[in-house]
């Protein structure tokens, strides 16, 4: 399996060039449904220790269903198979100009949450225009043990989001475990009580939102992603979920740039634009950097060949 890694702000990236199962035609979402039914053995080999790491998530190309795409993809992590990918989308753009499959300029993605267009500005810089996103609930309460009722926003990014600002808990590199924590629990509580998208959407995502006092930058988060981990990244999507919250709510104009900070450092610019269903079209702009280029091997006789599963 030739596999390309990357990082975006700190958050990686493994891009799978070949050597994916064979997921028939159709759709990127009935190809990602059958990713997530059929090959969880591939999902864990690919991102699991001893070959991958927690925090990574896999971009899985596939053959694009627009004419105008450079590429289809499915982003995946150990836990699920994902609509959308914001840093994995960066990552890719990086990967696919090492290659030269794509030049500096304007391109476009197919994503299971749909088509997205990109900007390769130089080897590491990449703008994402993401799919149209929105806050779908405000005001959602949740009981958590310890922290009382807690209250945040229901968001759609290209994933679903629970997001609660101010934090309970400061928002520091020294708290990631405490976060981490509150977050599994924030998240199963609301789940418990159903879903909250049309679709039966469950929130895959927990955002813990906070101030900070450098004027240069707008806020910092710490995001937990469905496997547990915490994003070392801003959360492509995280930060689109969280545009469509500022613009309902008034608090940030049309074509504003701020800068928004992950709990470890990292930044992303963000602005957004009126969407046409009335939610807004989110643009980040980020650096990734290309860490290794590898061929996977999964020998028959390797007892750990799907990874460490416990």
């Amino acid at each position: 399996m030739h596999v390309i890694d990357s990082h975006t702000g700190g958050e990686p990236t493994r891009v799978i060039l070949s050597g994916g199962p064979d997921l028939g035609e159709g759709s990127i979402e009935e190809q990602a449904q059958r990713l997530a039914r059929d090959h969880r053995d591939f999902l864990t080999a690919v991102l699991a220790e001893p070959r991958g790491q927690p925090a990574m998530v896999a971009a899985l190309l596939v053959p694009p269903k627009n004419h105008d795409s450079a590429t289809g993809v499915i982003y995946f992590d150990i836990a699920a198979v994902i609509g959308m990918c914001g840093h994995g989308t960066i990552g890719l753009a990086v990967t696919l100009a090492r290659l030269g499959r794509i030049s500096a300029g304007e391109h476009r993605i197919d994503t299971r949450a749909g088509q997205v267009g990109i900007t390769l500005h130089d080897a590491n810089s990449v703008t994402v225009r993401n799919v149209e996103s929105r806050l779908v609930k405000q005001g959602l309460n949740v009981e958590v043990p310890g922290f009382g009722t807690l209250s945040g926003d229901v968001a759609y990014g290209g994933n679903w989001f629970f997001i609660i600002e101010p934090s309970p808990v400061a928002v520091d590199s020294s708290n990631i475990r405490k976060m981490t924590d509150l977050a599994v629990i924030i998240r199963e509580t609301i789940n418990a009580q159903g879903p909250v998208g049309p679709g039966g959407e469950m929130i895959d995502h927990v955002i813990f939102q906070q101030n900070v006092p450098d004027p240069a930058v707008h806020s910092r988060s710490f995001v937990l992603c469905p496997d547990d981990t915490y994003d070392r990244s801003p959360c492509g999507t995280g930060s689109s979920g969280r545009l469509a919250c500022l613009a309902a709510k008034g608090l940030l104009e049309p074509g504003v740039v701020i800068t928004h900070e992950s709990v470890i450092g990292s930044r992303f610019d963000l602005s957004y634009q009126p969407g046409a269903a009335g939610g807004v079209i989110p643009t980040l702009r980020g650096q990734a950097h290309v860490m290794a280029e590898a061929t996977l091997l999964f020998d028959p006789a390797d007892p750990f060949r799907h990874g460490i599963v416990l």
